[in-house]
């Protein structure tokens, strides 16, 4: 497939090596192309990535991976083009995490609402799926966790079973399926639980996981 990665942080350079270790192609999209901020990443992938901008990537992708922060996220489909969104997969792996009275963070909207609803608003031809939001960049690809499953949402059937075939080629034992995208407002609001549980343990590998 054609990836394109909206997010040229520690997320979408990690999520980028994992798709572009499988075969496919891989463009990460960022603000400032030319700066060679993604030169080691592009060394690490070979021939399997490229870079561009927000509106590139999103014209180059099948499916489309949003790894900004929170609070730049929207801006960034702008940027991007919301018409270049039409039809494909998005996986939203973003937060929104408010730092403005410092650590732990709370989140931009509370419970009332969430980037996956808002970007499935905004990009109505579009598939939205959260993924990926409720574990660290380190554990994305090959987490090295027999069995776990992630948690995701999304409105189409399909495109949460495209998901999953990323998922578990990605080294995941498949998903938990909360619904719909309403259910970002859970994922999303999860996340401050895991650092604050990360503050508790001094480290940042950790992942919640359901046990039955």
């Amino acid at each position: 497939m054609k990836i394109g990665i909206i997010g040229s942080g520690d997320v979408g350079q990690a999520l980028g090596r994992g798709f572009a270790a499988r075969g496919h192609d891989v463009k990460i999209g960022t603000r400032s192309p030319a700066d060679g901020k993604l030169n080691d990443w592009l060394k690490e992938v070979g021939g399997k990535g490229s870079v561009g901008t927000f509106a590139e990537v999103a014209a180059f992708g099948e499916v489309l991976v949003l790894a900004t922060t929170g609070s730049a996220t929207e801006n960034a489909v702008e940027m991007a083009g919301v018409k270049n969104f039409t039809g494909k997969l998005v996986i939203d792996a973003t937060n929104p995490l408010d730092f403005s009275n410092g650590m732990p963070p709370g989140t931009m909207y509370g419970t009332t609402d969430s980037i996956g609803e808002r970007l499935q608003k905004k990009l109505p031809q579009a598939h939205v799926v959260k993924a990926f939001n409720t574990v660290p960049n380190a554990r994305m690809v090959d987490p090295k966790l027999p069995g776990v499953r992630m948690m995701i949402a999304g409105n189409n059937a399909d495109a949460k079973k495209r998901v999953e075939g990323i998922l578990r080629d990605f080294g995941w034992g498949g998903v938990i399926d909360l619904g719909g995208i309403e259910e970002s407002r859970w994922l999303e609001a999860f996340v401050p639980l895991w650092v604050r549980a990360g503050i508790a343990l001094g480290r940042w590998d950790h992942v919640f996981d359901v046990r039955m």
